[in-house]
Protein backbone atom coordinates (compact mmCIF):
# COMPACT_ATOMS: atom_id res chain seq x y z
CA UNK A 1 0.00 0.00 0.00
CA UNK A 2 1.26 3.48 -0.87
CA UNK A 3 2.32 5.93 1.81
CA UNK A 4 -0.78 8.10 1.28
CA UNK A 5 -3.26 5.20 1.31
CA UNK A 6 -4.91 4.45 4.66
CA UNK A 7 -5.72 0.87 5.64
CA UNK A 8 -9.42 0.77 6.50
CA UNK A 9 -10.54 -1.99 8.87
CA UNK A 10 -13.77 -2.92 10.62
CA UNK A 11 -12.33 -1.44 13.83
CA UNK A 12 -11.12 1.92 12.42
CA UNK A 13 -13.86 2.54 9.81
CA UNK A 14 -15.86 5.05 11.86
CA UNK A 15 -12.74 6.99 12.85
CA UNK A 16 -11.14 7.03 9.40
CA UNK A 17 -14.24 7.38 7.21
CA UNK A 18 -17.46 8.38 9.00
CA UNK A 19 -15.79 10.97 11.26
CA UNK A 20 -13.27 12.20 8.69
CA UNK A 21 -13.07 15.96 8.18
CA UNK A 22 -12.27 15.32 4.48
CA UNK A 23 -14.12 13.38 1.78
CA UNK A 24 -13.01 9.72 1.68
CA UNK A 25 -12.66 7.18 -1.12
CA UNK A 26 -12.68 3.57 0.09
CA UNK A 27 -11.51 0.81 -2.25
CA UNK A 28 -13.07 -2.50 -1.20
CA UNK A 29 -10.71 -5.17 -2.53
CA UNK A 30 -9.12 -8.61 -2.02
CA UNK A 31 -5.66 -9.96 -2.85
CA UNK A 32 -7.08 -12.70 -5.12
CA UNK A 33 -9.09 -10.22 -7.24
CA UNK A 34 -7.48 -9.49 -10.63
CA UNK A 35 -9.34 -6.22 -11.33
CA UNK A 36 -8.51 -5.08 -7.77
CA UNK A 37 -4.80 -5.58 -8.44
CA UNK A 38 -5.22 -3.85 -11.81
CA UNK A 39 -6.55 -0.60 -10.28
CA UNK A 40 -4.24 -0.61 -7.23
CA UNK A 41 -1.59 1.61 -8.92
CA UNK A 42 -4.32 4.07 -9.93
CA UNK A 43 -5.60 4.22 -6.34
CA UNK A 44 -2.05 4.99 -5.13
CA UNK A 45 -1.60 7.70 -7.80
CA UNK A 46 -4.90 9.30 -6.76
CA UNK A 47 -3.86 9.17 -3.10
CA UNK A 48 -0.71 11.10 -4.01
CA UNK A 49 -2.38 13.66 -6.28
CA UNK A 50 -5.34 14.32 -3.94
CA UNK A 51 -3.26 14.30 -0.75
CA UNK A 52 -4.60 16.85 1.74
CA UNK A 53 -7.93 17.14 -0.12
CA UNK A 54 -9.34 13.60 -0.03
CA UNK A 55 -8.49 10.65 2.21
CA UNK A 56 -8.02 7.46 0.21
CA UNK A 57 -8.20 4.08 1.87
CA UNK A 58 -8.38 0.39 1.07
CA UNK A 59 -10.50 -2.18 2.90
CA UNK A 60 -9.62 -5.85 2.41
CA UNK A 61 -12.98 -7.62 2.30
CA UNK A 62 -11.51 -10.96 3.40
CA UNK A 63 -9.91 -9.52 6.54
CA UNK A 64 -12.78 -7.14 7.37
CA UNK A 65 -16.18 -8.75 6.64
CA UNK A 66 -18.39 -6.42 8.73
CA UNK A 67 -17.87 -3.15 6.83
CA UNK A 68 -18.42 -4.57 3.30
CA UNK A 69 -21.62 -6.27 4.53
CA UNK A 70 -22.85 -2.97 5.99
CA UNK A 71 -22.52 -1.32 2.55
CA UNK A 72 -23.87 -4.29 0.58
CA UNK A 73 -20.63 -4.96 -1.28
CA UNK A 74 -21.42 -7.84 -3.62
CA UNK A 75 -18.56 -7.60 -6.11
CA UNK A 76 -15.09 -6.15 -5.99
CA UNK A 77 -13.52 -3.83 -6.62
CA UNK A 78 -16.19 -1.49 -5.31
CA UNK A 79 -15.20 2.11 -4.67
CA UNK A 80 -17.37 4.16 -2.34
CA UNK A 81 -16.94 7.90 -1.99
CA UNK A 82 -18.05 9.36 1.33
CA UNK A 83 -18.71 13.00 2.13
CA UNK A 84 -19.60 14.11 5.65
CA UNK A 85 -19.86 10.47 6.70
CA UNK A 86 -22.46 9.48 4.10
CA UNK A 87 -22.20 7.68 0.77
CA UNK A 88 -21.88 10.20 -2.05
CA UNK A 89 -21.18 7.75 -4.87
CA UNK A 90 -20.59 4.03 -5.42
CA UNK A 91 -18.58 2.68 -8.35
CA UNK A 92 -18.38 -1.05 -9.06
CA UNK A 93 -15.56 -2.49 -11.16
CA UNK A 94 -12.17 -1.26 -12.29
CA UNK A 95 -13.11 2.31 -13.15
CA UNK A 96 -10.69 4.30 -15.32
CA UNK A 97 -8.53 6.92 -13.62
CA UNK A 98 -10.30 9.79 -15.43
CA UNK A 99 -13.69 8.68 -14.04
CA UNK A 100 -12.27 8.48 -10.52
CA UNK A 101 -10.65 11.91 -10.83
CA UNK A 102 -13.97 13.40 -11.95
CA UNK A 103 -15.79 11.79 -9.01
CA UNK A 104 -13.16 13.01 -6.53
CA UNK A 105 -13.22 16.53 -7.96
CA UNK A 106 -17.01 16.62 -7.50
CA UNK A 107 -16.53 15.70 -3.83
CA UNK A 108 -14.15 18.56 -3.11
CA UNK A 109 -15.92 21.27 -5.08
Amino acid sequence: MGKNVVEITDSNFDTEVINSDKPVLVDFWASWCGPCRMIAPTIEELADSFQGKVKIGKCNVDDNPVTPAKFDIRSIPTLILFKNGTVAEKLVGAAPKSMLETALNKLIS
